[in-house]
């Protein structure tokens, strides 16, 4: 054996291996990582964490769509396309957002049978919950209120809103973060980002896996009475990516009135806060905007009648939490949601 040769060889193979190993694994070489942003938009917090290829922070370009998002949907805006349209105003001309948000709100509102309705925005200024002076101090004169609430008292004809009556009010907030939230997974498309979560007070779109390699994993509120959200309890916590997730409850925004506890979710039918056992929705759709609004219709709607309903929207699941007769926490979920639960 020439053991020269060998050596010469064993020599050779350790120079390549240490070759490759600068290559692939130089501390010199930039090492793509997630980015990370928050702050503030339509009167909550955001998060987003995503691997943009080059690099790039999109951080300026998400709060540019959070600014064009409100000048169209946020109540709270004086100048927005939808505040104006509250002020009786009929001359104003509709953009993309509030007409893609419409659209979807009136086949929500058709679906559950009127269980969704952004015309609600009347009732729920009166209860004390929107956009109005928060007046609690008596009850408000449902019937009459009624006769302003209705989904089908509403329609877009040139770009612009017609109202049956000029008071009709609309309130796209059960709604409007959803689709938010598929907005800025669009943004990230466009910069090709393939693993990314954005959470929008809440309302979640996820895509990928997070920065150790997994798909992304959320957390489901146990729905204690919690208006601080100081309790941090969880129920489960699902498994989820390349989907829309959110979760409605009434354990948040309430108030006591006479010893009775008055909940946020407003049933546009009755034009009373809801009463029944169901304390939180959890929906996954293919995008927000659906999980959002269905999850609203579903806080209406209670445990039976939203099973009922979630099962004949394909690739919608949604994860119930309710009190059963002896005040016992109890969860049901569609067939189809046992993939995202953690094991």
């Amino acid at each position: 054996m020439d053991y020269k040769k060998k050596s010469l060889g064993y020599l050779i193979m350790g120079v390549l291996v240490i070759i490759f190993a600068f290559i692939f694994y130089s501390p010199f070489k930039k090492q793509k990582e997630y980015i990370h942003n928050e702050g503030k938009a339509q009167g909550t917090y955001y998060s987003a964490t995503y691997l943009q290829p080059d690099g790039k922070d999109l951080q300026p370009e998400i709060e540019k769509l959070f600014n064009e998002f409100d000048l169209s949907l946020s109540t709270y805006n004086p100048n927005s396309i939808i505040s104006k349209i509250n002020k009786n105003n009929d001359s104003v001309v509709t953009d993309v957002y509030f007409e893609t948000m419409f659209e979807a709100a009136q086949k929500v509102s058709e679906h559950t049978n009127g269980a969704f309705d952004i015309t609600v925005a009347p009732l729920v200024n009166a209860w004390g919950f929107g956009f109005g002076n928060h007046e609690r101090s008596k009850a408000p004169d449902v019937e009459k209120l009624l006769t302003l609430v209705g989904y089908q008292k509403v329609k877009l004809v040139n770009h612009k809103l017609i109202k049956e009556n000029p008071d009709i009010m609309i309130d796209a907030s059960a709604i409007a973060q959803g689709y938010s939230a598929d907005l800025i997974a669009q943004l990230f498309e466009k910069n090709n980002c393939e693993n990314y979560m954005i959470d929008i007070g809440g309302e979640i779109v996820c895509k990928g896996v997070n920065p150790k390699g997994e798909i992304w994993h959320i957390g489901i509120d146990k729905p204690v009475d919690d208006p601080e959200n100081a309790n941090g309890e969880l129920q489960t916590i699902v498994n989820v990516s390349n989907v829309g997730l959110t979760t409605s409850g009434n354990y948040r925004q309430f108030y006591y009135k006479d010893g009775k506890k008055l909940a946020h979710t407003i049933n546009p039918r009755t034009g009373l806060p809801v009463e029944h056992n169901l304390l939180s929705a959890t929906v996954v759709a293919s995008n927000c905007t659906l999980a959002d609004a269905y999850a609203t219709a579903f806080m209406v709607l209670g445990v039976d009648s939203a099973l009922k309903v979630c099962k004949t929207i394909e690739g919608m699941d949604c994860y119930l939490i309710y009190t059963d007769k002896d005040g016992q926490y109890q969860v049901t979920y569609t067939e189809g949601f046992k993939k995202y639960l953690k094991k």
